[in-house]
């Protein structure tokens, strides 16, 4: 069985809402905008209900035989476990995740940027740091090579009360980047080599002004070694520490609170200007994930990432088991074979990886998921790569490795939000936008999130945690389109200093979260 091509970004025009939603004239099921009793009539559609739905959740459009593939957008999800009559909720119940021959066409949907001319793009307030990068915040960071200086680092970075810091008002904070791994661990090995990636690209990241590591000295990660191979330069930018160097917990708190306000003057010295569109590197994260998601918040998040490439911008997809079954829409768009062939190695990378476990990859979804109406990873994917608009696939980088390409590009990480957006941070994500349908009340430092609700129940139930409100294209308020320019405009606001809700709610401090990998010891 052959898949068809989804559409990348599906448009619902604003029309006067419906009980249900057709997302393609091929699909057999139909979406429900709102919950749909036992019984209920839609003439709409020639339908009576055989069950009640919930909102978000399929329903199936005629008599769907056993093993019949289900379609939605035109792609298979699965297939029926038995006959599926007319009217009856297709779900984990009687919708069996099924593999089929998936051909990556690679560059076969390859079509050129219509870059919009520089002197033309889109400006944020950003600052300009020496070396030329450019930032979206201002904050001074902490980062422990390893577990056993985490709790060091945090009583430093508690020191710099709103109070003390308010003689710095162009700092944003000054926080703790702790972690869980550093010993215990294989090394040399990819987890080892992940680790110190990550930690690097934190400490050379733009929205940190200074940085200050701190080990133990007798772990795996040695501070030395981590600075040496991550080829990181010491400085009035870059400082360390070493506990059992510094003469114990006591005083190497007071040395680093010593070494940050010595940074701090410096720090404070930044001035926002206008610069392009082009320096945002967004990375794209999606959690809690429903039914809607992949018709109003991903597709218009797609719809923005395309604005911000023809801009000259940069748009980070991750998550690597959320586009398992529906790679083909990104292989297609690769822009030579060797691209396209490297999602699929990583791919194959995580079939090993995960071979043997009751994980995502392998088809189970969390239970959040099931209950907003996702049935299993195709079809959750299906709405997960959708983030990543239409445009090329320029690039495919492993998790937290330097992001060196502009354009649409992918990062491979779990699906895990905390570890995919601390991938995308060390990678060079200079913002996160995050779309969630169940509500994600995730934030992230030194990127800042944007968090995008799928409908509007869950935006005005969370509200306080909520940027955008993407159930205005289930409403019938706006498209695809026009919701995407909404996203794009926020991003520019965000990037030139305006609180997000996340920030307003003092989140990000805990959500450095590194991938752990293989064996700890």
């Amino acid at each position: 069985m052959t898949a068809a091509l989804a559409p990348a970004t599906p448009n619902i025009a604003p029309t006067p809402a419906s009980a249900l939603i057709r997302l393609h004239a091929n699909d057999n099921v139909l979406i429900a905008r709102s919950p749909i009793g036992l019984g209920q009539e839609l003439p709409e559609f020639g339908l009576r209900m055989r069950a009640q739905v919930p909102a978000g959740h399929k329903i199936s459009a005629c008599r769907i035989a056993a093993g019949e593939p289900v379609k939605k957008y035109d792609t298979v999800i699965g297939a029926a476990m038995r006959d599926i009559e007319a009217g009856e909720h297709v779900h984990t119940h009687n919708l069996a995740l099924i593999d089929f021959d998936r051909d990556p066409g690679f560059c076969e949907d390859v079509r050129p940027v219509d870059y919009v001319p520089e002197a033309e793009r889109a400006t944020f307030m950003g600052i300009v740091r020496p070396d030329g990068r450019v930032a979206t915040r201002n904050f001074i960071g902490l980062i422990s090579s390893v577990n056993c200086s985490a709790t060091a680092i945090h009583h430093i970075a508690a020191h710099f009360t709103p109070e003390r810091l308010a003689a710095f008002p162009n700092i944003d904070g000054v926080v703790a980047f702790a972690q869980t791994s550093g010993c215990g661990m294989s090394s040399p090995s990819e987890h080892f080599d992940v680790l110190r990636r990550t930690i690097a690209g934190y400490a050379r990241h733009p929205n940190l002004a200074g940085v200050l590591i701190v080990g133990l000295g007798c772990e795996r990660n040695q501070v030395a070694d981590l600075v040496a191979s991550q080829g990181l330069t010491l400085g009035s930018h870059v400082k360390t520490f070493v506990m059992q160097d510094t003469g114990g917990t006591r005083a190497t708190i007071a040395a680093g609170v010593a070494a940050i306000e010595a940074m701090l003057p410096a720090a404070n010295d930044i001035e926002r200007q206008p610069v392009s569109a082009a320096h945002l590197k967004i990375g794209l994260e999606c959690g809690g994930s429903d039914g809607f998601s992949g018709i109003s918040a991903n597709p218009a998040l797609g719809a923005a990432m395309d604005i911000l490439v023809r801009h000259g911008g940069t748009a980070i997809l991750s998550e690597t088991p959320e586009i398992h079954g529906v790679e083909f829409m990104l292989t297609r768009r690769a822009v030579s074979p060797e691209v396209g062939q490297k999602l699929l190695d990583r791919l194959a990378w995580w079939e090993e990886y995960t071979r043997g476990h009751n994980g995502q990859f392998n088809g189970v979804v969390g239970p959040g998921n099931q209950a907003g109406g996702l049935a299993n990873i195709f079809e959750k994917s299906l709405g997960s790569a959708m983030k990543g608009g239409t445009t090329p696939l320029q690039a495919v980088y492993e998790y937290a490795e330097p992001i060196d390409k502009a354009g649409f590009v992918f990062m491979d990480s779990p699906g895990y939000d905390p570890v995919a957006s601390t991938g995308q941070i060390a990678s060079g994500a200079n913002l996160i936008c995050f779309t969630t349908g169940r509500g994600s009340m995730f934030g992230s430092k030194p990127a800042p999130t944007i968090k995008l609700a799928s409908n509007t129940p869950m935006f005005t139930r969370l509200e306080e945690d909520m940027d955008i409100n993407c159930g205005a294209v289930l409403d019938g308020e706006v498209d695809v389109q026009q919701m995407g320019q909404r996203i794009f405009e926020q991003i520019l606001r965000a990037a030139s200093g305006a609180r997000t809700k996340s920030e307003l709610l003092g989140l990000g401090n805990h959500e450095f979260v590194p991938w752990h990998m293989g064996i700890v010891s």
